[in-house]
Parts: C-alpha cells; structure tokens; sequence
C-alpha cells in the first residue's frame, strides 16, 4: 500500500506538476517555461466560464443535497412503515453512475420526449420546460440530476447521526413541551455537525470531479454554457493535445480541493488531540 500511494498518488501528482511547467503538447517534452500554463490557463475563457459553472453548481448542489438529504433522514427516523424499504429506494440512485444519470435525466428533460412533452399532450400547450436547451439555465438541470443522485447519501450519513442522538434528549423535550420542530433545530441539528462536515467534504469532491453527468446530459452545452473543469481538461487533454495546459488545470483543482479538505483534517486532527489529553 505505501508503494502504491507513493508511485500511484504521489508520483502522478509531481509528474502532472512538472508537464504543466513544460510546453508539452500532443507528447511530454523536458523543457522549463515556468507559469506560464497557468497564465495561459487563466486568460482561457473557456476554462473562467468553467470555474464560474462549478462555483454555481457546487453552491446549489451541497445546498440541496444536505437539506433534501436531512429532511429525508428526519423523515425516516420517525420511525415509519417499511422504514427498510424507503431507505432503500431513497440510496439507491447513489448507486447509479453518474453516466446512467445524465442519460435518464437528459430523456426526462428533452423537450419532445420528457416533462414539456407530456404536459403538451395532457392539454398545457403554454407550458414550457426546456431549460437543457437553454443556455442561461443548462446548468440547473444539471444541479437536478445530481441532486437526485447524491441526496441519498446525505440521507443515510444523517441518519447515522440521528440514530445515535440519546433519546434522554427527546424526553427532556416532551417534558418542557419544546415543538419538535424547535428541538431538531436547536439541539439535533447543531449535534450533527461530524455527520454535515463528512457530506459536505464528499459532496465538494464530487463537484470538483463532475464530468460524466455533464457529459451525458449536455457535451458541456449548449455551446459552452455547462462547461466544467474536468470537461475542460479531458478536451484539452485528448481532443486538442495540450498536456501542458490540461495538467496546468489538473493542478488548480488539485489545489482547490487541498485547500477545502486541509482545514478539515487540521480541525480533526486538533479535536482528536484534546480528547486524548
């Protein structure tokens, strides 16, 4: 294992650096030409666009995903009919590839096949849904699909902490007559706090790697107008034969990700050292 992280992980990784240092194309040379990947990276349109995509997809996202997720585990942990049943169908869209999404969603969203055609042929002929063929909201669909899939899995982190709330908790409430409203918002809520900072790191992750739904969805359109990074170094990795400048983008999200997840390793990290003093 400690060979593998080396030579797999940590190796690509300095490799992926050096390339986008060098003006490598269609084949890596050893050449040195400094930052200047990155100011070519940053003065990319394509690759702006990009980044502003993954910031609004990643907002709406989490934000959907962590109250969908928490409503679905509240709602489950009441202790319902087939309680088994209902957590299963709920997971199991995560189960599902992200490819399998884009394309289920992508016929449900298709204007002659999915939601607008059936409203057209139930007599709503005003009624318009096409918004995976518009550009200044393509990107919302693709917030939908993913929601869909990654909601389950917010649902069963939360309910994992939800079961492990001790129950003298919910008899001190009924006792002084708290709404239950008020006690899940008050004392359930904040004591999820492990369980929300664990979706949340898995959540932002997806997010920085988000490419086959988009793909399957929408080839990153129309036109331009639901890019992502990882789109955007597949293409230019591949389809333009630009190493340089796709290990140069490799690198930004690299950083990206280490700057989100650092400061919640440091947290963990402090928090296990004052329970062991």
């Amino acid at each position: 294992m400690v060979v593998t992280v080396v030579f797999a992980y940590v190796g690509t990784m300095l490799w992926t650096a050096r390339i986008s240092l060098s003006n490598s194309h269609s084949l890596p040379v050893d050449d040195f030409i400094g930052g200047e990947q990155y100011a070519r990276l940053f003065h990319n349109a394509r690759w702006l666009l990009s980044l502003q995509n993954m910031i609004v997809i990643g907002v709406c996202f989490i934000a959907g995903c962590l109250v969908i997720g928490t409503l679905l585990a509240i709602f489950i942990d009441q202790r319902v009919t087939a309680e088994g049943v209902l957590r299963t169908i709920f997971l199991y869209p995560y189960a599902m590839s992200f490819v399998a999404t884009g394309l289920v969603w992508q016929w449900i969203l298709n204007p002659e096949l999915g939601i607008q055609h059936v409203l057209h042929r139930l007599g709503f002929t005003h009624a318009h849904f096409d918004w995976i063929v518009q550009q200044d909201m393509v990107i919302y669909t693709v917030v939908i699909a993913t929601v869909w899939q990654a909601s389950g899995l917010v649902m069963a982190l939360m309910l994992a902490g939800l079961r492990g709330i001790d129950d003298e908790i919910w008899k001190a409430a009924r006792v002084d007559g708290i709404p239950r409203w008020r006690v899940y918002a008050s004392i359930v809520i904040p004591m999820l706090g492990p369980s929300i900072t664990t979706a949340f790191v898995l959540l932002f992750v997806m997010i920085v790697k988000l490419y086959d739904a988009v793909v399957a969805m929408t080839q990153g359109g129309p036109g331009t107008a639901s890019e992502v990074p990882a789109k955007f170094i597949m293409d230019y990795l591949f389809n333009r034969a630009n190493i340089g400048l796709a290990s140069a983008a490799s690198i930004v999200l690299l950083v990206t990700v280490l700057a989100i997840l650092a400061p919640f390793f440091y947290a963990r990290s402090r928090a296990s050292l004052r329970k062991a003093v």
